[in-house]
């Protein structure tokens, strides 16, 4: 049932999110000249380096379920023995890419903020920052997951099942955070 009731509610997020894609091509589609100048202010380099930062995170929180599936809470061998990893080490990596991905954010905010692109100079700057910034949320959502499923794997006297189930369920939503700023990069870097 929690895997169940966690799709639907991720049905519920593709919903907003597609409300705050419609958002961004409206806007878009009114002012192309204003778009054309603030873009260029974006910088598709880090961006891109931010974006396989996150896309990577996914990997190693998929080699975490799969450890959770196989009732591996955590490591059986030494620390570099990264063939010996249990579900706690892989989301570790998980949460530290996913908060390296938000400081990246952080420093895009502050670098654009300093070039006059902010979210009350003009619409681009309110789509901008209102799109990128709720996915901003849902990935500090996502590390405060995998802080209470790492967390939980300290505190169970056994790994069971439940446990398995709230890293699977966390995986779903962080797959989900990921595969959304796909789309927002592509749409926003790639499309200009």
């Amino acid at each position: 049932m929690t895997a169940v009731g966690t799709m639907v509610w991720l049905g519920s997020e593709i919903m907003f999110f597609a409300g705050l894609f419609a958002m961004y091509f409206t806007i878009r589609s009114v002012s192309p000249d204003l778009w054309a100048e603030r873009t260029e202010y974006l910088d598709l380099t880090f961006a891109s380096i931010n974006t396989t930062i996150l896309v990577i995170s996914s990997v190693w929180c998929q080699l975490g379920v799969w450890a959770a599936e196989k009732g591996i809470p955590h490591r059986t061998g030494r620390l570099l023995e990264i063939g010996k990893w249990g579900m706690r080490e892989w989301y570790t990596l998980t949460y530290l890419f996913g908060a390296t991905f938000i400081a990246g954010q952080v420093w895009e905010y502050a670098t654009l903020v300093s070039e006059g692109v902010t979210p009350a100079a003009d619409p681009y700057g309110s789509a901008f920052y209102i799109t990128t910034g709720f996915h901003g949320l849902h990935v500090m959502g996502g590390l405060v997951a995998f802080l209470f499923i790492i967390g939980r794997s300290f505190t169970a006297r056994r790994y069971t099942h439940a446990q398995a189930t709230g890293a699977v369920v966390t995986s779903y939503y962080w797959h989900f955070v990921d595969v959304v700023w796909v789309a927002l990069f592509a749409v926003i870097y790639l499309v200009r």
